[in-house]
């Protein structure tokens, strides 16, 4: 038997799905905006050199063919989009914001995310870290999860400076192998950062014992950049806590990195760090200061439906009209696009012969009001008007139609929404 899932790595995405989504999208969108962010789109796919180039062995890519990946890592092709286009000739710093599907491998297999981020490029401010941190704060409080986060956040700076902590951890590592899985075992002579990434309890255990990173190894520069982002988080009233085991496993992180996850879960709700070293791996001269985040909307999303937080159903209809026949028909459609130019949601019901079969879609649709129309009301224009929500049928005359459902819906629940509007003439 044929089998109608999507692949085990990917989903499908259905109305109610989208509602939360929608929603999402509109509220990051309007804080961006307000920050002064603008939209851009990378491609999906990457050429296979680039990400070559930037990942190496540690790919985060997972679908190659001999020339090209799927896009798993946002900053990369932003910042490879920037300097193609080279942006950098522009006002610097330029503030990106992005919504797509990304796609990257986990240990527990293929994975498919859509993301919705945003990526400053140009400057080294700290106060670009504090901004991009607030931006994902502000959301979750306006969208009803103030109190269901944690904000996470440590300093991990430049590779020289890291060099000398994997030798402390190294150190610190070394006579408790023994309670290490293999996999941590092998992490420890690639990079023994990572194991501060371990899923596993007992390492996890273990990393909170581990040496931090700050302040002991974070040269002058550093130091005070790491400073500037906490007292302007400070500033800001931005509860955050500082953990060391919060660290970039790739290795052009840099600087400042910090997490959103959920409180009740621990799943991680955003995530991202500085990235100044990125650049030079795409080939630039010189380094080019790029800081940046991501949200999983996946994750929340299923927050929102865990905390049983409530949109407003935007596709609830206002006016259904159930036909019998073609005259019928005739008389309804230019009805009903007069009554949706009129800002009233109407739907008609269209294929079904039977007038039974059809009050069941419209009661099923959730209609406030549903219209009757067969051959003699086609005829003498006065129609059969059922208020669902009451129970109660009155008879309306055709041309009273519209103003009738107005009055009854309300004028200020009309919905005149539309895009054309922001035509220039």
């Amino acid at each position: 038997m044929l089998d109608y899932a999507p692949l085990n790595w990917t989903q499908d995405f259905y109305p109610d799905d989208h509602t939360y989504m929608t929603f999402l999208k509109k509220v990051f969108r309007h804080e961006f905006r307000k920050n002064g962010f603008r939209r851009i789109s990378t491609s999906v796919l990457e050429k296979g050199e680039v990400i070559d180039e930037v990942f190496g062995e540690n790919k985060s890519a997972i679908y190659k063919t001999q020339d090209w990946y799927l896009r798993s890592h946002s900053a990369v092709g932003i910042l490879r989009s920037y300097i193609n286009a080279e942006l950098h000739e522009s006002i610097q710093p330029v503030y990106f914001y992005y919504m797509g599907n990304y796609f990257s491998q986990t240990e527990e297999g293929y994975n498919e995310l859509h993301k919705i981020g945003g990526e400053i490029i140009g400057e080294n401010d700290p106060i670009l870290d504090a901004i991009l941190i607030y931006t994902t704060y502000s959301v979750l409080k306006k969208i009803g999860l103030e109190d269901k986060f944690t904000i996470k956040v440590n300093s991990i700076w430049v590779e020289k400076e890291k060099a000398k902590y994997r030798e402390e951890l190294i150190t610190f590592y070394e006579n408790k192998k023994h309670l290490l899985s293999q996999k941590s075992q092998d992490d420890l002579e690639i990079d023994p950062m990572l194991l501060l990434l371990s899923k596993d309890e007992d390492e996890q255990i273990l990393a909170k014992e581990a040496p931090a990173m700050a302040p002991k190894f974070l040269k002058k520069d550093s130091k005070a950049h790491y400073l500037k982002v906490k007292e302007y988080l400070d500033l800001l009233e931005i509860p955050y806590a500082e953990d060391h085991t919060l660290v970039g496993k790739f290795d052009f992180n840099t600087h400042t990195i910090w997490e959103f996850a959920d409180k009740e879960t621990g799943q991680q709700i955003s995530l991202w760090a500085r990235h100044n070293t990125l650049s030079t791996k795409l080939g630039s001269a010189k380094e080019i200061p790029a800081t940046g985040f991501f949200t999983n909307t996946n994750v929340l999303i299923n927050m929102l439906k865990d905390n049983e937080i409530k949109l407003k159903n935007k596709d609830s209809i206002d006016l259904y009209f159930v036909q019998l026949g073609d005259e019928a028909k005739k008389v309804i459609l230019p009805l009903s696009l007069a009554a949706r130019e009129a800002g009233i949601n109407t739907v008609v019901s269209l294929g079904t012969p039977s007038m039974r079969e059809q009050m069941l879609k419209a009661n099923r649709s959730g209609a406030k009001y549903v219209v009757m129309v067969g051959l003699m009301e086609a005829r003498n224009g006065i129609f059969q008007v059922r208020d669902a929500e009451a129970g109660t049928q009155a008879e309306v005359k055709k041309e009273d139609l519209i103003d009738y459902i107005i009055d009854k819906v309300g004028a200020g629940k009309l919905d005149f929404y539309c895009p054309a509007k922001d035509l220039v003439k």
